[in-house]
Parts: C-alpha cells; structure tokens; sequence
C-alpha cells in the first residue's frame, strides 16, 4: 500500500508543475502588406476557377509535350529526391523528441558464481562449493517534462517537418518552372531555326536571280559574292542554333532524371504559335498562403521560437524517476517463484543547474538570436515574392506593347522586302537594296520571336512567384495557422 500510495503523490505532484511550459507561445511576425499589387491596375487577370487548372500550373499553357515533361519531374528529379530525403529525417527528429516523454524500460538476466572465503582450503583433494546466484530484472526510469522542455522540443520538430515539407513544394516549383523555361526556349529554338531555314530558301532563289541577272549583264560579280555571303552565313546561323537547342534539351533531361543521351525531343514538324495565358493575381496577402517557401520559412520562426522554451527550461530543476522489479534466487528451481521476487523504487533525483560559467545563458542567448535571424529570412522572402510579382508583371505588361509594335515592324519590314526585290528583278534598284531589306526582315522576325519567349518566359515566373497552384487544400503544409 505505501509503495501505491507514493506513486500517486509523486504523479500528483508531477501533473501540477508539468502545466508550467517555460517559453512565448508562437505568433506570426507582424508584417505590412500591401492592399494591391503596383502594376495591377493595368493588368486584368482572368477567373481562375474558369482560365486555370486547379493543380498542375502548366496545363494553361495547353502543351500536351509540357504536360508529359513536367509530370516526370517529381518522381525523378534528384534535387527533389533528396529534399524529400530530408523531409524524413526531419520527421525522425520529431519522433526521436516525442520518444522522451515515455519511461525507459530496460530487461536484463544475469547468473554469477562466486566461492565464498570459508569454503576455501589448501586441501589437495578438496572440491570447492561455489554459490550460484539467477537474477532476472526489469527497470524503468523516466524524466517527466515539469517545464515543458519535451514539448517544446516536439514543437519544434513538428514546425521543422512543415517547413521541410515547404522546401519540397518550393524545389518541386523551381523544377517545373525550370523546366518549362527551358522548353519554351527549345521552342524558341526550333522556331528560329524554322525561320532561318525557310530564309535560306529565299537567299537561294535571290542568290539565283542574280546569277541571271549577272550573265545578261545587269548585275555585277560582287552581287554574286554578296548574295553568296549572306546565304552561307545565314546557314550557319540555322547550325548555330543547334547548339543552344541541344543544351535545353541535356537541361530538361536532367531536370526529368534521365541522362542526355538517353533523352530526345523531336524538332516542330511545322510553325507552333504559344499563347501567353492571362493570369489571376488576387491580393498581395495571399502569397502567405500560396508560396511554399514562405510558408517554410515561417514555420522555421516557429521552430525558433519552441527552441528558446526549450533553452529557458535548462534553468530549471530536472526530476528523474527510476525503479526496478524483479526475481533472484540461488535455486534455480525457486528462480521465479514469488517468495524470490525484489523491487525497488527510486532513486527520485531532482537536480538543479547551479553554475555552468554561463552556458546556459549562452544557449539561450544563441536561440534568440536564432529566432531573431527567421524572422528576418522570412521578412525578406515575403518582399522578395512581392518584388518578383511585380518585376514579372511589369514585364508582361511592357513585353506585351513591345509585340504589338515589333509585329508591325516586322509586317512593314516584309512588305519593304517584297517591293525592294521585285524592282531589284527589273533592274531598278542595286543589290545592296536587296540586301539590307532582307537583313531588316530577318531581324525583326527573330526579335518577334525573343520577345514570345520572353513573355512565355514571364508568364510561367509570375505563375511560379504567385505559388504555382491555385487549389489551397492540396499543399497542407501551406496551412500557418496554430
């Protein structure tokens, strides 16, 4: 009866002083945001429940090849592979802190042998009469959280685990935006080389033409080498873009896990024209919802902020609880009968931190200044996302005039070009006409073309800066709320 009767004052005496939990309870960093984006008022975004998908961000660009690449990415890409790898130890750290707030139970079995000193003798023929001792155990011993040392410690690795979760939506993000920039710009590439090769064709009947015109004596020998001149190195630009389409494409096979050579993505069969989708903006608020990098980071403050619990309560008196249960004999047969059963309870330890040179205070101090550094990394990625909404928008928005005025730039250079080589076939203009009229044509054809890929390029950066998806019950970890 006393030993039951100590077990419950000693449990009572431990629930009353375990309500104490040392360390401010978590509240997100105050932060002003503002009320609309700059360049908002000049971009009209469309209804994201009608325009966009609810998940997969790339499907609005309705590229069926897009689709197929990016859908790979997260179950190949190494990057992502290894943050999710990182993600498991974070929630291995949580489990580990959870484990100390259960006893620790030890088993053990032991026999001994001994001679005792009064069976000794100097008798040749003596026999010794050994003793022989069976001991089987069972000990507990436990460190019950009083200042909730534990919990803020399971606290903090239940915030870790959120923010790896947040660093593997933001490195799933940054893959797939990855990707679709670099094929955009294979895209881009396969359109230009489109371009150069239907402009060789044209050099090649020019080139002729003035071979004709050149027997009947109209045309000089240098038109022939300055028609030859132009053909020649417009095919080696068509080679050179090759090259830059080769690199994207090894740059997208290692963003989808495969190696280059066992990776290949057929050229255009024909001209492709990618639209650049209108996109939803909402508020600016709404990126603390959307961007799983920000959600990391805020979840990395609150991690910070259970470790300075977790270093207040070292100032604090530790109790420590052990007991033991158990069965001894020297009879084998009586081993584990009940008249050979023993228990102990205690020691109970209460231990106080009385100096340290200051390493206590050094702890704590550390952890504040821990605490102190995510508040301010996640200050700075909540500006940093508000600055690249912006810097995209306003791209878009001046990309978008920029097209507008190069299409008719490039309408005006094409009819320049088709009247300056049909007086060039009557004899009324030199081939020099000729020539600076097709160089004119030729690069405001591919200014055309950069300036798209730039704006597909912006476009899939906004999409990304705004948190890539549109469906807030898919990204849980995105949830900041306590």
């Amino acid at each position: 009866m006393f030993i039951f009767t100590r077990l419950i004052r000693i449990t009572l005496m431990i629930g009353l002083l375990s309500a104490c939990t040392l360390g401010e309870n978590y509240v997100r960093p105050k932060l002003n945001t503002p009320l609309s984006f700059k360049e908002q008022q000049d971009w009209t975004g469309a209804d994201p429940k009608d325009e966009l998908p609810r998940s997969n961000w790339w499907e609005i660009f309705k590229d069926t090849e897009l689709n197929g690449l990016v859908s790979q990415i997260e179950v190949s890409n190494q990057n992502i592979i290894a943050v999710e790898a990182q993600y498991r130890q974070a929630r291995a750290v949580t489990n580990e802190a959870e484990a100390a707030y259960y006893p620790t139970v030890t088993a053990g079995v032991t026999t001994t042998r001994s001679l005792p000193a009064s069976n000794t003798s100097n008798t040749l023929n003596y026999t010794p009469n050994y003793n022989t001792a069976y001991r089987a155990s069972v000990s507990a011993s436990w460190v019950p959280d009083i200042w909730g040392s534990i919990k803020r410690s399971v606290e903090a690795g239940n915030n870790g685990i959120l923010a790896s979760a947040g660093d593997i939506g933001a490195a799933k993000l940054s893959a797939q935006a990855q990707l679709a920039q670099d094929y955009f710009s294979l895209r881009f590439a396969d359109a230009r080389e489109e371009l150069l090769n239907r402009t060789v064709l044209a050099y090649e009947k020019t080139l002729q033409i003035t071979k004709n015109q050149y027997s009947e004596g109209i045309a000089q020998r240098s038109d022939i080498l300055l028609a030859e001149s132009k053909l020649k190195s417009t095919k080696a630009l068509a080679v050179d873009v090759g090259v830059q389409r080769a690199q994207y494409e090894h740059a997208i096979a290692i963003l989808i896990g495969k190696a280059p050579s066992e990776f290949s993505i057929k050229p255009l069969s024909e001209k492709s024209v990618l639209t650049v989708p209108k996109i939803p903006l909402g508020i600016p608020s709404q990126l603390l919802e959307r961007r799983p990098d920000i959600a990391a980071a805020e979840r990395r403050v609150a991690q910070a902020n259970a470790n300075i619990g977790v270093a207040e309560a070292a100032f604090y008196p530790s109790l420590s609880l052990s007991s033991t249960l158990g069965s001894q004999s020297t009879n084998l047969s009586k081993w584990l009968t009940y008249p050979s059963r023993f228990w102990s309870l205690g020691p109970v330890a209460l231990t106080q931190p009385i100096f340290n040179g200051g390493l206590l205070k050094a702890q704590k101090a550390q952890a504040i200044g821990v605490y102190d550094e995510k508040v301010a990394v996640y200050r700075q990625t909540i500006l940093t996302a508000f600055q690249e909404v912006e810097d995209n928008l306003a791209a878009l928005r001046i990309l978008e005039q920029e097209n507008q005025l190069d299409n008719e730039a490039t309408a005006a250079a094409e009819k320049s070009l088709e009247i300056t080589t049909n007086q060039y076939k009557v004899g009324t203009v030199n081939y020099l006409s000729v020539v600076v009229a097709q160089a004119n044509a030729l690069s405001n054809e591919i200014t055309a073309l950069s300036i798209q890929n730039s704006r597909l390029t912006a476009a899939v950066v906004l999409i990304t800066s705004l948190g890539g998806g549109w469906d807030y019950t898919e990204q849980n970890y995105t949830n900041t709320k306590n």
